[in-house]
């Protein structure tokens, strides 16, 4: 079995039928039908286009479009060259068959779709899939319970909606432990994946019914693509999937689809850097908030972070989360900010990481996350790693973090000059002293 990053490179040979060494992009949206007569499948035999051949010997049966056969593509909305070569490399990466969608949310909705829960648990995370469950509470009154619930909350049929590592913290949850709370009342453990890409963690391996990523992170990996992503071992649902995409017409565009087969090649490399450097961002901003040393940059640290959050940090779990999380503790963290005002200013400050929504890009990324999620504390400031040298990054948040700092020394001390006037007191004269 080849690993991870030759996978990326040659899990698509078998459908590479021209020359080019890069694969060629297709943006046709219909495709001629066989010119032998023979060869011809009408669309009754629907059956017969779910057959195919097995990607890896855990897998179940893949849709027949991941073949080499050209003249299996009839039209865009079912299947396509691009998105079907991207479908057989995310495949081989994340050890079950893959359908793409035409963005996380889409993928997410898809599952819902198919599945028709009663119930579904699900706890915090990525605001817009509350959203999407809430269409489905709409339409069909599904009832939301806590991540928490116990086991007997639980009946057949219900999905657990687990996603980890979480968004904006980047804490991670025990797969195990939710697949077997599902699996005893004979619910399904949906696992939200995202934030911890092939590389990094294998749900399957941990009991995982059905896997989701949303592409557009670490998979597109370079902030120019929508892409979800789904993957079950389940045949059923997978010939499901399959016939409800045509339908739910929630397929990825032709583009989209060859910038993810560009992408996933350097999956591997990006996401291991990101998540190293992540961890040594983490583990610094974390030692400088609770040593006791009289150190300058401790001291400025203090001053204006109040918390870090990161897997990383979730010392008590490392018995299971190494087994997990084998590779890295995933790229994504939250800083929680003194002030809330240093939360709003800190992005403005920084000059290697884009104030900008989103993440898994090569570029670093940070976020107020208030600006994008009305639910989180307007201190948090949600921080994506991206592959620029941990010393440029780190020296780009001490840089930061002292900007904030003068600010804060300013407003002191004009807060202290109003309150002197306001007293009667005299005001000693300034210099250089403006309003921030």
């Amino acid at each position: 079995m080849f690993g991870h990053t030759t996978q990326a490179i040659h899990g698509d040979d078998s459908l590479n039928v021209v020359q080019d060494v890069a694969p060629p992009m297709h943006v046709s949206t219909t495709f001629r039908y066989a010119k032998d007569p023979e060869k011809l499948i009408p669309a009754a035999d629907a059956e017969v286009r779910l057959l195919g051949t097995s990607m890896h010997p855990s897998t179940a049966s893949l849709p027949p479009r991941q073949t080499s056969n050209l003249e299996a593509h009839v039209y865009s909305r079912i299947t396509a060259p691009n998105a079907t070569r991207l479908e057989q490399l995310l495949s081989s990466l994340v050890h079950a068959p893959c359908l793409t969608y035409s963005s996380g949310l889409a993928a997410l909705h898809a599952v819902y779709v198919l599945l028709h829960p009663k119930r579904v648990s699900i706890g915090g995370g990525y605001h817009g899939s509350h959203g999407v469950l809430g269409l489905h509470q709409r339409l069909s009154g599904t009832e939301v319970l806590p991540l928490d619930c116990v086991a007997p909350d639980l009946q057949a049929g219900d999905v657990i909606h687990l996603e980890t590592p979480l968004n904006p913290t980047g804490e991670a949850y025990n797969i195990e432990e939710f697949a077997e709370k599902a699996h005893s009342r004979g619910a399904i453990l949906l696992v939200d994946a995202t934030f911890g890409p092939p590389g990094l963690q294998d749900p399957f391996e941990c009991g995982a019914d059905i896997v989701m990523h949303s592409g557009t992170k670490y998979i597109g990996g370079h902030s120019d693509m929508l892409c979800g992503i789904l993957a079950t071992r389940n045949k059923t649902w997978l010939a499901g999937l399959y016939e409800d995409r045509e339908f739910l017409g929630s397929v990825m565009g032709s583009m989209e689809g060859w910038l993810g087969v560009r992408s996933v090649r350097t999956l591997d490399l990006r996401i291991k850097r990101q998540s190293e450097s992540a961890g040594k961002l983490v583990d610094w901003l974390n030692t400088c908030k609770n040593t006791d040393n009289e150190d300058k940059e401790a001291e400025l640290i203090k001053s204006v972070v109040h918390s870090i959050k990161h897997a990383s940090l979730q010392h008590e779990d490392m018995h299971w989360l190494k087994k997990q999380m084998p590779n890295g503790f995933g790229p994504v963290f939250a800083i929680w900010m003194e002030e809330k005002w240093m939360a709003r200013r800190l992005p403005s400050h920084l000059s290697l990481f884009h104030h900008a929504t989103s993440l898994g890009g090569v570029e670093g990324l940070v976020e107020w996350r208030s600006m994008s999620d009305s639910t989180v504390d307007p201190r948090l400031v949600r921080v994506s790693v991206g592959i620029e040298d941990f010393e440029d990054l780190k020296a780009d948040f001490i840089n930061g973090f002292r900007a904030l700092a003068t600010e804060g020394d300013v407003a002191g001390r004009e807060r202290d000059m109003a309150t002197m006037r306001i007293e009667g007191s005299t005001v000693p004269a300034t210099s250089g002293l403006t309003s921030q």
